[in-house]
């Protein structure tokens, strides 16, 4: 089974601060890194380093081509890859002294995706094959109309949240993979059972994968319903652990895992992420993952 991550591509700029910086303040960081990154970058990386075949379809600039190689040797297929935009979206990304993160977004060349691109990517890929979309690149109703029809599986992790989510035809998503936050702004209900009650009543062969960070992550679809705590770790930084996390369950679901066995697996693997800087440099590898206890 092939996996078209259909997904950003960005420059994480990484500022460590000892509180996210607050209206009217001047804040200084104690220190400045840069990342490869993107919410499509990150979890193309996590899918091939968790044993998936992924292809990634996407924009950059020519001040982004470094991104072309990283995936290229993360064993990502990057045939898919534009480089017609103006510049290459990037991300600035404050990091609290406790490992929380907060993220502002330029989208740049992701957001500068068309109708032809499309099209010429999402024909090089045929019923039942895997596609993942987040919400960092445009025209996500056309490419979930089009890939719908072509018989794709779709996957949408709802991040960031805005209306283009809620304007999404939901009966067309097959996994739909998102936090709390993201949760409650889909269904404007604020308990776990109300959420899976009104996303199911959208979709009935919908299957919810809901992340609650410390408090681990639940799935539900229609038939069945499973728990799996989070691992106790000192987080470092947490910019990639959902990312992380969706790889690992993705590559899983797709090599017909069982789904306890995949969420353990999926929920290990960003508990290691967490324990180290940076976003696609934080994902472990499938062997690391399988050898921590």
């Amino acid at each position: 089974m092939k996996i078209l991550n259909f997904g950003s591509l960005n420059i994480d700029k990484v500022y460590s601060v000892p509180h996210f910086v607050s209206a009217g303040e001047t804040l200084s960081s104690t220190n400045f890194e840069e990342f490869p990154g993107g919410k499509g970058l990150n979890q193309s990386i996590a899918l091939a380093k968790a044993g998936a075949q992924v292809y990634h379809g996407g924009n950059i600039g020519k001040d982004g081509l470094f991104l072309k190689e990283v995936l290229a040797e993360a064993n990502v297929n990057v045939d898919w890859i534009e480089e017609n935009g103006n510049t290459t979206g990037h991300a600035i990304i404050q990091v609290s002294s406790s490992g929380e993160n907060c993220i502002l977004l330029f989208g740049g060349a992701n957001k500068e995706i068309t109708i032809d691109q499309i099209n010429h990517v999402l024909a090089n890929f045929s019923q039942d094959d895997l596609l993942l979309l987040q919400n960092e690149i445009n025209d996500l109703e056309y490419i979930v109309e089009t890939a719908h029809k072509k018989g794709l599986k779709i996957v949408l992790n709802p991040s960031p949240i805005d209306e283009t989510i809620t304007n999404l035809d939901f009966s067309k998503i097959d996994y739909l993979i998102l936090n709390e936050i993201e949760a409650k702004a889909i269904t404007n209900e604020q308990t776990n059972d109300k959420i899976f009650q009104t996303l199911l009543s959208l979709n009935k062969q919908l299957k919810i994968v809901l992340t609650l960070g410390k408090a681990g992550v639940i799935y539900k679809d229609s038939v069945e319903e499973h728990r799996q705590a989070s691992y106790k770790v000192d987080a470092v930084d947490t910019t990639a652990a959902g990312d992380t996390f969706l790889g690992y369950f993705l590559t899983q679901i797709s090599q017909q895992a069982d789904i306890k066995k995949t969420l353990q697996i999926a929920t290990k693997a960003a508990a290691i992420a967490v324990t180290r800087k940076g976003a696609a440099s934080s994902i472990p590898s499938l062997q690391e993952v399988m050898e921590t206890n």
